[in-house]
């Protein structure tokens, strides 16, 4: 070989060798990045438990967990592969019926709500839906958003800690998501919701309830989470198209089994 040859082949491995630790310098910036978002969800997550733990909240005990449970377990089933942290269901005591995740895993389920929904499946759906937004990483995102804002009026940086949890508890029942974000949620929703067996068509039977209604008549559940009929015909079409999929799940509200929910449990709140 002769030294033009050899110079070729040194400068061809030399450049190798340069594209391959470059790429190696990108996937491990990449990951850093990955795990320092993670992180800020768990670490998130977990200020926003200590919140309402400290608010006296959290029902640590109650006969409710019998009829949440087995549509937790199976949501946590069908969801979990989509999740890189652990989903847990914890119930609260608030005012008006609502559920609400965090991003971490937990999910928040007020206790009324049990009485409020009319059959498993419109249960079943609102909790699919909220696991949705944290499968997304929609609150991170919304959050993140209005605090890139928040920096520009100010002139600051906000930092991540217990005033951000305060803040985005305060901000959980009123998130402004957008149509399209909210319109996700409820597509992956409703997959999910298929999964566990539990009937999708409990989310359209939930939104068509309150459709109509004027802004008064309307659950916290709902007005947070606007339920306008594009929605509904979004989730329709879904259906429509994954027949292999939806087919076998009857549209009609009177197929639903109620929620038989005992009047009065008692409830122990964690301390």
């Amino acid at each position: 070989m002769n030294a033009f040859g050899m110079f070729r082949n040194a400068l061809l491995h030399a450049t190798a060798a340069a594209l391959c630790l470059l790429a190696v310098g990108i996937t491990t910036t990449r990951l850093a990045a990955q795990a320092q978002d993670q992180d800020e969800e768990l670490q998130l997550g977990q200020e926003v438990f200590n919140e309402l733990k400290g608010r006296g909240e959290i029902i640590e005990s109650s006969p409710l967990y019998d009829q949440l449970k087995p549509i937790a377990d199976a949501i946590t089933r069908a969801a979990q592969p989509r999740y890189n942290y652990p989903f847990k269901f914890y119930l609260v005591h608030e005012q008006q019926p609502n559920a609400f995740s965090v991003p971490g895993g937990n999910v928040y389920v007020v206790d009324s709500l049990l009485f409020f929904v009319k059959n498993t499946d419109e249960l079943a759906g609102t909790l699919c839906h909220e696991v949705s937004h944290t499968i997304h990483h929609d609150t991170m995102e919304l959050m993140e958003k209005r605090e890139k804002i928040a920096q520009r009026e100010i002139g600051g940086a906000i930092l991540f800690g217990p005033s951000l949890a305060i803040a985005l508890l305060g901000k959980l029942h009123s998130l402004s998501y957008s149509r399209d974000v909210e319109s996700r949620a409820d597509i992956t929703g409703s997959d999910i919701c298929a999964t566990t067996g539990y009937n999708p068509w409990g989310l359209v039977w939930l939104f068509q309830d309150f459709k109509d209604a004027t802004t008064d008549q309307v659950p916290q559940l709902l007005s947070d989470h606007p339920n306008d009929q594009n929605r509904i015909d979004a989730l329709e079409e879904h259906f429509r198209k994954n027949p292999s999929v939806f087919k076998k799940f009857n549209p009609d509200a009177k197929s639903a089994k109620p929620l038989d929910v005992p009047a009065n449990a008692p409830e122990v709140f964690l301390q």
